[in-house]
């Protein structure tokens, strides 16, 4: 009998414990998880920092020679392999044949990331036509609002959440700017209840049959970056469209985390950034979708030379020949140095796929849920004893990897401990602490080693909290 076949996380992990003979909370059970991990061999895809090359490591608390707990994904993705060698052989490329790279080898410069856009579009569940390697996120967003947020006097309404990333808030504001509108009467913003920390999506749909008629675009993160709350983005679609709404949504941190069918949804656009759990690097580059519906109706404000269609591109006669659909929004050539390490990225997704990545991730972030609520929970009994709580939604279906969590002690100081001892994670104001075990790289090792390591972090906490 497979034990990790089926149940809930918490089911499983019992479950095993049981079949082992020792607690759930023994280092055996995540020995077992990782020894029937099908993905485990991912890991080897991956440059992971060690303890002593962490800045912040104090080497007089943690041997500086063992890889680092590395639960910043969320953020940073880890670097492939391969990257340096792809990068390497465009140099070289650069070095020895100059111009002719434009179009020779197996990364010509002038359509490189056309080459990838298929596996791209398996990650987000879009036909390879849908999708486009382009750009900045926040660059990516301005284009597609340009074409889609088309205000009226009585439709003028953007509807996000009150917690969207910065970056998305600033886009939708100056865009509302740009029509001539007031962001403080056209910005509909999402908040939770009284007393809650993640949005219900039954009110997230109440707001938009009741604002329906003034909403001109619905314009959501896919997860939530803050809580790591996974937005129902099918139904929100569905609901947004029944009222004459375009929908679109930010999967900045949905992308490579959690099961995306962005086609299948009927989502009329989205974008994201491939530098967190697409592992492209810093400032890689950026993905848009368009669905086909849209190819030949909606289109793209702005032009560049490169949204001409290719077979007459460089004819040179300045009468646009538009590519239809999201290919029109291409703007101009992208820096073939940053299709490298996106190239190495997706090669590795290629060797699996999403439905059994988050099949893994449900269980490794359900194991690192149960273990923090049994050691860290809120004791009555104990007033004194730190304690953590977790903010993201318990059910697996309302999020991805991500658990945001929140101390009892200074966030600030319980962050440094951490860091001291060798654990990447984050920090975001004001008061969150949140970590991201990825299944493509992380082990459920990973996750025990991090419960040992908060019990040292809270306990020096506790001590300079005083």
């Amino acid at each position: 009998m497979d034990l990790l076949a089926v149940g809930s996380p918490r089911e499983v992990i019992e479950k095993v414990a049981k079949h082992l003979g020792c607690s759930p909370m023994s280092l055996e059970v995540a020995e077992y998880f990782d020894k029937h991990d099908e993905l485990r061999h991912l890991r080897q895809e991956f440059l992971i920092p060690q303890v002593a090359g962490l800045p912040p490591s104090d080497l007089s608390l943690i041997d500086g020679s063992e890889e680092c707990i590395y639960f910043v994904g969320n953020s940073l993705g880890l670097q492939p392999k391969n990257v340096k060698k792809y990068i390497d052989e465009e140099l070289e490329k650069w070095a020895k044949i100059g111009a002719h790279g434009h179009s020779m080898g197996s990364r010509p410069w002038a359509w490189a990331e056309n080459n990838l856009e298929d596996l791209m579009a398996k990650l987000v569940g879009a036909k390879a036509e849908e999708v486009a390697l382009m750009n900045g996120l926040t660059v990516n967003l301005h284009l597609l609002m340009l074409a889609f947020y088309k205000p009226t006097a009585k439709r003028h309404k953007i509807l996000l959440e009150d917690k969207a990333f910065p970056s998305d808030y600033y886009a939708v504001e100056s865009q509302i700017r740009l029509r001539g509108f007031d962001p403080s009467t056209s910005m509909l913003l999402l908040k939770p209840r009284e007393g809650e920390e993640t949005l219900r999506t039954e009110d997230i749909v109440s707001t938009i049959e009741r604002e329906g008629h003034s909403i001109a675009l619905v314009m959501l993160s896919g997860v939530q970056y803050y809580t790591g709350q996974l937005f129902n983005m099918e139904v929100i679609t569905k609901a947004g469209q029944a009222q004459g709404c375009y929908v679109g949504f930010d999967c900045a941190h949905a992308v490579g985390n959690a099961e995306l069918r962005l086609h299948d949804w009927g989502v009329d656009f989205a974008c994201w950034c491939t530098y967190k759990y697409v592992n492209s690097g810093a400032g890689g580059l950026a993905g848009a979708f368009v669905h086909e519906k849209h190819m030949d109706t909606v289109k793209p404000t702005l032009f560049g030379w490169w949204g001409h269609k290719l077979s007459t591109r460089f004819q040179m006669t300045n009468e646009m020949d538009l590519q239809p659909g999201v290919n029109g929004y291409r703007l101009s050539n992208q820096p073939v140095l940053l299709v490298c390490p996106l190239q190495a990225s997706l090669e590795i997704f290629n060797q699996t796929s999403m439905k059994d990545l988050r099949k893994k991730s449900i269980l490794l972030t359900g194991y690192l849920e149960y273990l923090i609520k049994h050691h860290y929970s809120r004791d009555e009994a104990e007033p004194h004893k730190p304690y953590v709580h977790i903010i993201t939604p318990s059910n697996p279906a309302e999020r991805g990897c991500q658990l945001s969590l929140s101390f009892s002690l200074p966030i600030r100081v319980v962050f440094k401990e951490l860091e001291k001892r060798g654990v990447a994670c984050d920090m975001r104001e004001p008061s969150v602490l949140r970590v991201a075990p990825v299944p493509l790289y992380n082990s459920f090792t990973d996750v025990h080693r991090f419960i040992t390591v908060m019990e040292s972090a809270l306990a020096a906490s506790n001590v300079q909290h005083g």
